[in-house]
């Protein structure tokens, strides 16, 4: 529940972890209230890319960077047509934003999609219990929606948790929709969208590729409808653990041998479709900073992520499993934590990680040029 009120910045406000921990500070955005998954964010500029993630779906986000909009809200970067956090904490918000692309504030913005949040409270100190505690369920409550603790705290213990959570098919577009390819058209891809970001069939359209989006319930049929050359399957919200749909149809993708290339949600749905389990970490990965080693090559990349679940994978040892051989080919250096996989024996790969640099760094963007080569090499 969120009511829009003019000087929001003047409102008290209260966040309540569900472990009991609470910080006071003012309203930021909307008025009410809102609950979610506490987490945080390592990024220090993107933020309207991470507003407009879908994969922030029921989350409510921490920026560790005290300061937040500076730059304000433009109509070209989102990454989708919504603002899809659950709710929004900061520190020391922007007075007035500061850049020749700004079209509005950001508090305005946040206002005006409904998106309640707080600031002025010690986000060093959140961000510190959460890594300590781990992820966990919150609320953020402000005007008249603030009362006793005790009683905030049992409304945020009523609310769901993210394990268990089945969230693409809320979040995914609801029809088939095609990105054309930019100059000559050489390939056809059939894009899941299991929360895809705008610049992820962007990137691929750079490449010459005509990228047709279907909806997370695409049917095996339906994907081969389009007559792809390749199969991509995207970044998303929730628990990979519940994603069968998306598992069953990859599986049919691997049968046929077709070139598939999945990030995020993608990566831990082809770990599903292999045969390995998924799991929960303590406060997951998000940023635009994060280390990774693509082990193939031994390069180390600076990365995007945003997942708070992860595929249970050997390190050590190329595994086999129905679809051929498979091994961990990137591996977060922070905590050893399965970032890849790639088949040996079929043109397939993933990452966890978000290649199209949106917001975040460029150095993972030849991923999808490898993309492009297993498609040559099949068409060869």
């Amino acid at each position: 529940m969120t009511t829009s009120t003019r000087g929001a910045s003047r409102v008290p406000a209260v966040l309540v972890l569900e472990d009991g921990r609470a910080f006071r500070g003012r309203a930021y955005g909307a008025v009410g209230e809102t609950f979610g998954e506490a987490v945080f964010s390592t990024g220090m500029t993107g933020y309207q890319e991470t507003l407009t993630d879908p994969s922030y779906h029921r989350q409510v986000v921490v920026m560790t960077a005290p300061h937040v909009g500076n730059t304000g809200v433009n109509d070209e970067d989102p990454e989708s047509q919504r603002i899809w956090v659950a709710g929004y904490v900061v520190r020391d918000p922007a007075r007035r934003p500061s850049n020749w692309r700004s079209q509005r504030s950001l508090d305005e913005e946040l206002e005006r999609q409904g998106v309640v949040g707080i600031s002025g409270i010690d986000t060093r100190a959140l961000t510190r219990h959460l890594r300590e505690r781990g992820a966990m369920r919150v609320g953020i409550f402000s005007g008249d929606a603030v009362a006793d603790e005790a009683a905030l705290l049992a409304r945020v213990k009523e609310a769901p948790e993210m394990v268990g959570a089945d969230l693409s098919a809320e979040v995914a577009t609801k029809e088939t929709y095609v990105v054309p390819a930019i100059g000559t058209k050489k390939f056809i891809v059939a894009a899941i969208d299991l929360g895809i970001k705008g610049m992820t069939p962007h990137r691929m359209a750079e490449r010459g590729i005509e990228v047709h989006v279907l909806p997370a319930t695409a049917t095996l049929d339906e994907v081969y409808a389009v007559e792809p050359d390749g199969v991509f399957f995207s970044n998303g919200p929730g628990d990979p653990a519940t994603a069968d749909h998306p598992v069953s149809v990859m599986q049919g993708v691997l049968e046929r041998k077709t070139p598939l290339f999945g990030i995020c949600f993608g990566n831990q749905i082809l770990g599903r479709a292999l045969g390995f389990g998924t799991y929960k970490l303590k406060y997951g990965h998000r940023g635009i900073n994060q280390p990774v080693q693509d082990r193939t090559t031994g390069k180390v990349e600076v990365t995007a992520h945003n997942h708070g679940f992860a595929v249970d994978a050997p390190l050590d040892k190329v595994s086999d499993t129905k679809f051929g051989r498979a091994e961990v080919s990137h591996v977060c250096l922070n905590d050893q934590v399965v970032e890849g996989l790639q088949l040996l024996d079929q043109p397939a790969f993933s990452v966890q990680y978000h290649p199209e640099a949106a917001a975040g760094p460029h150095d993972a963007a030849y991923l999808f040029d490898r993309f492009v080569s297993l498609m040559e090499g099949q068409r060869a």
